[in-house]
């Protein structure tokens, strides 16, 4: 029905505007006596057996919705109905910023993608902050960036700040330094940077008498060298693990019409590479750490590929668009008949 039906009137709307309009819908229509059971009883799969434990934390499953869905903790709880394991909010940072100027999202149809140039648009850490304090049992992830005006010498600043203001609200944290979308960050990939800004979050977690997992996300357009750092890195700082992947800046292979927009590529031109990096991350380390696994998981297919190449949990987004909720419960059911 999503596909057949749904699917085709939304995306008659401009992506940004109907992706506001779907959460009022979704937010009113759990206010419904009824309709959360209702959401719950159609997509959620319960049964033990899909349990993950990963980094210290329990998830009921490990099927995830990524970061930059909820960007300011609006609908966790009535996303949370539709059968995903935890949900990933943000990316959030220090202070409120609207973003890069519109139009900024765009459907790629015939590649079943989305490029986004959003930039970080949110409503600050203290907004978020108050939405979370609401919450009781859904796990939350906390993504946090940089604002745009923040020069990259100083972004550590404004990366504690976040990590401090979410730290009693959140069950982990994801580092960002890997969006296309904000100008420059993308060079606190590099190693010494990159290094030096997750020492001083491990240091400042270190001293909290119940530390939280960190983890940073990284992006698919890394080589096998920058990959290699990485894991070195991930060691060195003793952080929990890492997100594979963001999205790519590379545009091979499309057929859409606006595929030269500027922006962030995802949806299933990246099923292949995300895997990619996944496997070779877990490969290289010999599965030192945990990897959540993101980027073109449209099918249940592909979310198994995932988890064989070495994904302990794996997040969903553009698939999520495409498919609808039913991929939730479509890839926790294949889990169950995998045996994985």
């Amino acid at each position: 029905m999503y596909k057949s039906l749904i699917r085709p009137a939304l995306f008659k709307f401009d992506p940004e505007e109907i992706h506001y309009f779907t959460f009022n819908f979704l937010r009113k229509f759990c206010k419904i006596p009824g309709a959360t059971s209702f959401l719950r009883s159609k997509f959620q799969v319960e049964d033990p057996r899909l349990e993950r434990e990963v980094f210290g934390l329990k998830f009921k499953n490990p099927v995830g919705l990524a970061a930059g869905f909820d960007k300011d903790a609006r609908l966790y709880h009535e996303l949370s109905s539709l059968g995903f394991g935890f949900i990933e909010v943000g990316t959030v940072t220090p202070k409120p910023q609207a973003g890069n100027e519109k139009r900024r999202l765009f459907r790629l149809k015939a590649d079943s993608a989305i490029i986004n140039r959003m930039g970080f648009n949110n409503h600050g850490v203290e907004e978020m902050v108050e939405r979370l304090k609401k919450n009781e049992n859904i796990l939350i992830g906390g993504n946090i960036g940089k604002n745009k005006v923040t020069p990259n010498e100083k972004a550590k600043d404004d990366y504690l700040f976040s990590f401090e203001a979410l730290f009693n609200h959140v069950n982990y944290f994801v580092v960002n330094v890997s969006s296309p979308n904000t100008p420059n960050l993308r060079e606190l990939q590099d190693k010494e940077p990159l290094k030096d800004l997750l020492n001083t979050l491990q240091k400042k977690n270190e001293q909290k008498p119940n530390p939280k997992p960190i983890l940073l996300k990284i992006a698919p357009d890394l080589t096998d060298d920058q990959l290699l750092d990485i894991i070195e890195i991930i060691q060195e700082t003793r952080i929990a693990g890492v997100i594979a992947t963001n999205t790519t800046i590379s545009r091979e292979g499309l057929k859409s019409e606006n595929k030269n927009e500027t922006g962030g590529l995802s949806g299933k031109p990246l099923t292949r590479r995300s895997t990619e990096v996944i496997r070779f991350l877990s490969q290289k380390s010999n599965k030192a750490f945990p990897i959540i696994g993101v980027g073109g998981i449209h099918t249940a297919a592909d979310a198994i590929e995932k988890l064989e190449a070495g994904a302990s949990l794996i997040q969903l987004y553009t698939g999520f668009i495409y498919e609808g909720p039913a991929l939730v419960k479509a890839i926790n059911q294949k889990i169950l008949e995998k045996g994985l």
